[in-house]
């Protein structure tokens, strides 16, 4: 089913006008926003357009084929809807009303541990592909609690966020004084401090037959570590530029992860990807996944569930075009030696990818 919304959004960069017309001036400061100078998320965005693309012609492209699968399920195409901590702040039924625009279109869902309504309720919202995201708040008790409970509830995979050891600073969230709700009642930060490797261990040793994604590698050597502790799924992350400030933009990091990963484990990626042709980029370079956070978001803000079903839309749009202009069919089909490295042609920031909206930042 469609999301009946063509005429109403027949770009993104109306659904984005839309979202920061809807929402306030807090809660769009914390989607929009960074660490501190905001340079890892404009690196972010750096990163993905200082790549050019080299395409090939007078191939047979009249049939695109942009499905791909991912743990074994089917995706309409090779994008998620990344883990976000309050989605409520966009949609009044948060990661109900995500779960139900994950099910409509056709692409997993990563539900973050710290949202709204809980990871029960999320499940019997819709019948998607869903995969729990876990900060770690308590000891192996806490842990094994919520992998219970993910698996009682048809989650296909466990994330752990490894990236967050310290909160960040937030400036344009501490400007405002916006305060996330989960924010307000959290606890046991210092467990999330002291998780290291063996946890990971023990994670493997105790659940071996949950897949387990682990969310914010940025360097080759933890990709390999990781790949060496049994982790299925390696979640290239740097939380959107909102964790480590002056951090690589995470498509400069996807290569040599690649490499160090060698095909021993799955690859998701995350950081500032907006457009059809960011997400070719990153599945040339190697990744299986794409992670949206922001996007999705703006679609919930504009219109609900229906908002983010056309935002999909769009994006699926954008990558069947970019597919055939670069003389490639189907997705398993794109490498390295489709892209360039290329001068970037305007200054980075959250909403470069959308020429048409005003201001470096809006």
């Amino acid at each position: 089913m469609s999301s009946g919304l063509e005429d109403r959004y027949q770009t993104l960069h109306e659904i984005v006008k839309a979202a920061r017309t809807t929402l306030a001036p807090g809660p769009w400061d914390y989607l929009v926003g960074g660490a501190e100078t905001e340079t890892t998320l404009r690196r972010n965005r750096l990163a993905i357009d200082s790549l050019a693309f080299r395409p090939r012609v007078l191939r047979d492209v009249s049939k695109v084929d942009a499905t791909s699968s991912f743990l074994g399920r089917p995706v309409r195409i090779p994008v998620m809807m990344a883990p976000i901590g309050s989605i409520e702040s966009f949609t009044p039924g948060g990661g109900a009303t995500a779960a139900q625009a994950s099910a409509e279109f056709g692409v997993p869902q990563m539900l973050s541990s710290v949202c709204n309504p809980g990871l029960e309720a999320v499940a019997k919202a819709a019948d998607n592909f869903r995969i729990f995201q876990l900060y770690v708040r308590g000891d192996e008790t806490f842990v094994d609690d919520h992998v219970r409970r993910a698996v009682a509830n048809g989650y296909t995979g466990f994330a752990i966020t490894i990236d967050t050891a310290s909160y960040s600073r937030r400036e344009r969230d501490l400007a405002r004084r916006f305060v996330k709700p989960w924010r307000q009642r959290a606890t046991g930060f210092d467990y999330q401090a002291g998780f290291t490797w063996n946890h990971v261990k023990r994670f493997k040793d105790t659940w071996p037959s949950v897949p387990l994604i682990l969310k914010g590698i940025a360097t080759a050597e933890d990709a390999r570590l990781a790949c060496e502790h049994g982790v299925d799924v390696v979640y290239v992350s740097n939380h959107g530029g909102r964790q480590l400030d002056q951090g690589r933009g995470s498509l400069d990091v996807l290569p040599e992860v690649v490499k160090a990963v060698g095909g021993r484990a799955r690859i998701i990626v995350d950081g500032c990807f907006q457009r059809g042709t960011d997400v070719v980029k990153a599945l040339a370079l190697g990744a299986d996944l794409v992670g949206m956070g922001r996007m999705p978001c703006f679609g919930l803000a504009a219109a609900g569930a229906a908002g983010c079903v056309r935002m999909l839309e769009l994006m699926e749009d954008e990558i069947r075009i970019a597919l055939a202009l670069l003389g490639v069919d189907r997705v398993g089909a794109l490498d390295a030696s489709y892209l360039y490295p290329a001068p970037p042609v305007t200054w980075p920031s959250i909403t470069s990818a959308f020429p048409l909206i005003e201001g470096p930042d809006y």
